[in-house]
């Protein structure tokens, strides 16, 4: 399956915002190379639409996912209960930290599962509840 995807580049550790067209493989292997380098950043669509886009950013075993449907339209996707609601955990959103609240945190493996489901169908919305920012 062909995607679009950005990410953070492995050898500087800074987000890539040039969009790479290939097999959902390429994108699994980049983000694997992260995960062995402990965070990363990865943005990916379907290579027929400019939306909806998906994103995982990640830091260490806690990732957060937010949905761009539209221009201007972003969501953050629930958290599954990995960290308490009251802890914030920081993870990096293209190369700076943001801090988030439990209530959006979720298990890197997850995340990632998630992500992939988006790959294959297309389909944010099955994910999860989502909270529109």
């Amino acid at each position: 399956m062909s995607v679009v995807w950005a990410a953070t580049s492995p050898e500087s550790g800074r987000f890539h915002p040039v969009e790479r067209r290939s097999e959902a493989k390429d994108l699994a292997d980049r983000f694997n190379d992260l995960r062995s380098r402990g965070q990363g950043y990865v943005e990916v669509r379907s290579p027929n639409r400019d939306f909806p886009v998906l994103t995982l950013a990640f830091r260490d075993d806690h990732a957060v996912v937010h949905l761009m449907s539209d221009t201007g339209r972003m969501s953050l996707l629930a958290g599954d209960g990995t960290v308490p609601s009251s802890v914030e955990v920081e993870v990096p959103v293209m190369d700076d930290l943001a801090a988030f609240t439990g209530d959006f945190v979720l298990d890197v493996d997850r995340a990632w599962n998630l992500m992939h489901d988006f790959m294959r169908t297309r389909a944010a919305e099955p994910l999860g509840e989502w909270r529109e920012l």
